[in-house]
């Protein structure tokens, strides 16, 4: 029986020391050789393939060449994608400003109100007077004291800085019917000849300017602070939808049409951030 070679151990095998030579092949002349170890070769390739996977890895992180590698998003890729959500949300913004403007429209031309029971909350929310007491201070009362006496001297540009948007009179006429909101006569009849000519109160822009059946041609126009004005029963209207007009011009002629009228008269309203105000409060109808 051959006996079976004894195997060396681990150590020793990568320890074992190996030449490499490179000769030539024609002349057998020795061209260069070099001293190897099972475990230098290793270390070698160890090191070798460690700057490789460092050197792809750097090229990956660090370079464009990533947008080359599925999965990866390029750099345009993302600032596009950054700026469609911006815009997006902005877009979704306007949108919901539009639909609560249109909807506050509607509810105008409709004669229908949302807010009763805000409104009413509001109210029981806030606490009664009765039961708060206040107390005074000496020192609030020495400031208050000086306060009240710099204002006598400021009249006018207190005056002034008050007198910042003015509702003229939109027909003269006289008034038969007044605010009541709780039979939804959300505005004042003022009883004038046909033809009258009927005026817009303010500034502001056409938002509405149409024939409809229960009121006739209706005439609605969007001011400043959140006022809109409105003009119902009228024979002919003079401006369009999107006109600009300013405080005092004529609008439309005054009539008896729709479904609802009751006789020649200009039916007005004054609605605020969407809920009916009582017109005799901002304007003056004398």
């Amino acid at each position: 029986m051959n006996k079976k070679k004894e195997k060396k151990p681990l150590r020793e095998r990568l320890l074992n020391k190996y030449r490499l030579v490179v000769l030539n092949e024609a002349t057998y002349e020795e061209r260069f050789s070099y001293r190897l170890s099972r475990l230098n070769i290793f270390l070698l390739f160890s090191l070798v393939s460690f700057l490789i996977i460092s050197i792809t890895i750097c090229l990956i992180a660090f370079t464009s060449i990533k947008e080359y590698i599925p999965g990866y998003d390029s750099t345009l890729l993302r600032i596009n994608a950054v700026k469609n959500i911006e815009v997006l949300d902005s877009l979704t913004f306007v949108v919901e400003k539009n639909q609560d403007y249109l909807n506050s429209i509607g509810s105008v031309i409709l004669g229908e109100t949302t807010k009763k029971e805000t409104l009413n909350e509001d109210k029981a929310l806030t606490p009664s007077s009765s039961n708060i007491t206040f107390k005074t201070i000496k020192d609030d009362s020495l400031l208050r004291k000086i306060v009240e006496k710099e204002d006598r001297f400021n009249v006018l540009e207190s005056a002034s800085s008050n007198v910042q948007f003015v509702l003229i009179n939109p027909i003269v006429g006289q008034l038969t019917s007044e605010f009541d909101y709780g039979i939804k006569h959300f505005g004042v009849d003022i009883a004038v000849p046909v033809n009258s000519p009927v005026k817009s109160i303010a500034k502001g822009t056409v938002v509405f300017a149409e024939w409809t059946i229960q009121t006739g041609y209706v005439v609605i126009i969007d001011h400043l602070y959140g006022l809109t004005s409105v003009y119902k029963h009228n024979n002919s209207g003079l401006v369009s939808q999107g006109d600009l007009v300013e405080s005092g011009q004529v609008i439309a002629l005054s009539g008896n049409t729709g479904e609802l009228t009751t006789g020649p008269h200009l039916h007005f309203e004054l609605w605020r951030d969407g809920s009916p105000a009582n017109p005799e409060d901002y304007v003056s109808f004398e």
